[in-house]
């Protein structure tokens, strides 16, 4: 399977995209080259072959969620630029 630089074009305005010759011509050698290899792979017996569905064996392993404060309110203000108190003072955004 092949295509042409008819085609190239069609895909290039679809997809709002400008190309000079130079780059179309090579925009076409890459897309023979893609439909090539699909071409290839098609040719494969994949009858009795099982879908992949994931890359590895491993397994997440997830912990609980559990409710807590890792950071105390005394603590995380300790990293503020500025505070006021108990708050941490930012700059105004509306007037």
């Amino acid at each position: 399977m092949s295509t042409d630089i008819q085609t190239i074009r069609k895909i290039a305005h679809l997809a709002r995209l400008e190309f000079n010759e130079e780059k179309e011509q090579e925009m076409l050698q890459d897309l023979n080259k893609i439909l090539n290899w699909v071409d290839q792979l098609r040719e494969l017996d994949t009858e009795n072959i099982e879908p992949l569905i994931h890359m590895s064996e491993e397994v997440n392993v997830l912990r609980e969620d559990e409710v807590r404060n890792t950071v105390s309110h005394e603590e995380a203000l300790l990293n503020a630029p500025k505070k006021d108190s108990d708050y941490f003072r930012v700059p105004k955004v509306m007037e």
